[in-house]
């Protein structure tokens, strides 16, 4: 198998673009305070994904996909001051958001298999 054929990679680096874009429209101040903290919580979760895969033990597997889920509950709080701060509208917000919870499913069950396998 390999990465890009996980569902939940693929999702990931699909999410991580979405965000990348709807980040690139801001201004420099927002762009610097919000939006480099969301961009690089958004890109751990697939950053994250993937040096696990890379990992020889399933152990590290499961290590490094809980740092994604850490990283995509920090995505979630980065989008909800977003949204207050009127940087981002709510019809984008709820889109994003709904992905992620998607990931999120996809990632508790990619850690359920690597934890069977340890």
């Amino acid at each position: 198998m390999k990465l890009e054929d996980l569902q939940v990679y693929s999702l990931s680096m699909e999410v991580g673009e979405d965000v990348w874009n709807i980040v690139d429209a801001w201004d420099n101040f927002a762009k610097d305070t919000v939006g480099k903290q969301l961009v690089r919580a958004i890109d751990s979760v697939a950053a994250n994904l993937s040096e696990g895969f890379g990992r020889y033990h399933f152990r590290e597997k499961t290590h490094f996909s809980y740092y994604s889920r850490g990283s995509l509950y920090e995505s979630k709080t980065w989008l909800t001051k977003a949204n207050k701060r009127k940087l981002i509208d709510d019809e984008k917000f709820n889109y994003v958001i709904s992905e992620i919870d998607k990931i999120g499913i996809k990632l508790n069950n990619y850690i359920s298999s690597t934890k069977k396998q340890i």
